[in-house]
Protein backbone atom coordinates (compact mmCIF):
# COMPACT_ATOMS: atom_id res chain seq x y z
CA UNK A 1 0.00 0.00 0.00
CA UNK A 2 1.31 3.17 -1.01
CA UNK A 3 1.55 6.17 1.49
CA UNK A 4 0.09 9.52 0.42
CA UNK A 5 1.69 12.84 1.20
CA UNK A 6 0.27 16.07 1.07
CA UNK A 7 1.48 18.60 -0.99
CA UNK A 8 3.00 20.68 1.84
CA UNK A 9 4.77 17.78 3.37
CA UNK A 10 6.38 17.23 -0.32
CA UNK A 11 7.41 20.86 -0.41
CA UNK A 12 9.25 20.98 2.43
CA UNK A 13 10.86 17.73 2.01
CA UNK A 14 12.43 19.21 -1.42
CA UNK A 15 12.88 22.43 0.41
CA UNK A 16 15.79 20.54 2.78
CA UNK A 17 17.45 19.28 -0.26
CA UNK A 18 17.35 22.11 -2.51
CA UNK A 19 17.65 25.47 -0.21
CA UNK A 20 19.23 23.56 3.02
CA UNK A 21 21.65 21.41 1.26
CA UNK A 22 21.01 18.06 2.80
CA UNK A 23 21.45 15.39 0.39
CA UNK A 24 18.56 13.47 -0.55
CA UNK A 25 19.36 10.47 1.26
CA UNK A 26 19.97 11.83 4.64
CA UNK A 27 16.28 14.12 3.54
CA UNK A 28 14.80 11.25 3.36
CA UNK A 29 16.11 9.04 6.17
CA UNK A 30 15.31 12.08 8.41
CA UNK A 31 11.62 12.21 7.03
CA UNK A 32 11.28 8.65 7.30
CA UNK A 33 10.33 8.21 3.95
CA UNK A 34 11.98 6.53 0.79
CA UNK A 35 14.92 7.53 -1.12
CA UNK A 36 13.21 6.92 -4.45
CA UNK A 37 10.25 9.16 -3.14
CA UNK A 38 11.76 12.13 -2.26
CA UNK A 39 14.45 12.01 -5.85
CA UNK A 40 10.89 11.28 -7.54
CA UNK A 41 9.29 14.41 -6.59
CA UNK A 42 12.81 16.50 -7.15
CA UNK A 43 13.04 15.33 -10.48
CA UNK A 44 9.47 16.06 -10.98
CA UNK A 45 9.75 19.81 -9.96
CA UNK A 46 13.06 20.14 -12.46
CA UNK A 47 15.39 19.81 -10.03
CA UNK A 48 18.97 17.87 -10.92
CA UNK A 49 21.58 16.89 -8.68
CA UNK A 50 24.11 19.32 -7.79
CA UNK A 51 27.73 17.28 -8.35
CA UNK A 52 30.67 18.36 -6.14
CA UNK A 53 33.55 20.20 -7.67
CA UNK A 54 31.58 20.15 -11.03
CA UNK A 55 33.66 23.27 -12.36
CA UNK A 56 37.28 23.79 -11.89
CA UNK A 57 37.74 26.06 -8.73
CA UNK A 58 38.45 30.11 -10.05
CA UNK A 59 41.42 31.91 -9.53
CA UNK A 60 39.15 35.21 -9.42
CA UNK A 61 39.41 36.37 -5.88
CA UNK A 62 36.10 38.08 -5.74
CA UNK A 63 34.62 34.55 -7.07
CA UNK A 64 37.16 32.97 -4.02
CA UNK A 65 36.07 35.63 -1.86
CA UNK A 66 32.21 35.02 -2.36
CA UNK A 67 32.73 31.38 -2.00
CA UNK A 68 34.08 32.03 1.37
CA UNK A 69 31.33 33.66 2.48
CA UNK A 70 29.15 30.91 1.49
CA UNK A 71 31.10 28.80 3.16
CA UNK A 72 31.19 30.46 6.47
CA UNK A 73 27.65 30.90 6.44
CA UNK A 74 27.33 27.13 5.94
CA UNK A 75 29.57 26.10 8.73
CA UNK A 76 27.56 28.44 10.78
CA UNK A 77 24.73 26.49 9.77
CA UNK A 78 25.85 23.24 10.22
CA UNK A 79 27.75 24.18 14.14
CA UNK A 80 24.35 25.04 14.91
CA UNK A 81 22.73 22.51 13.77
CA UNK A 82 25.19 20.42 15.87
CA UNK A 83 24.72 22.28 18.93
CA UNK A 84 20.87 21.67 18.67
CA UNK A 85 20.90 18.08 17.98
CA UNK A 86 23.95 17.63 21.17
CA UNK A 87 21.31 19.51 23.20
CA UNK A 88 18.30 17.07 22.41
CA UNK A 89 20.48 14.22 22.53
CA UNK A 90 21.27 15.22 26.78
CA UNK A 91 17.59 15.86 26.74
CA UNK A 92 16.59 12.86 25.77
CA UNK A 93 19.35 10.70 28.00
CA UNK A 94 18.06 12.64 30.75
CA UNK A 95 14.89 11.99 30.22
CA UNK A 96 15.69 8.22 29.91
CA UNK A 97 17.61 7.77 33.38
Amino acid sequence: MNKRYNKAFREQAMKLVTEQEYGVATAARELGIPESTLTMWLKRSGWCKHVENESPVSNDPKALAIEVVELRRRIRRLESEKEILKKAAALFVSQSL
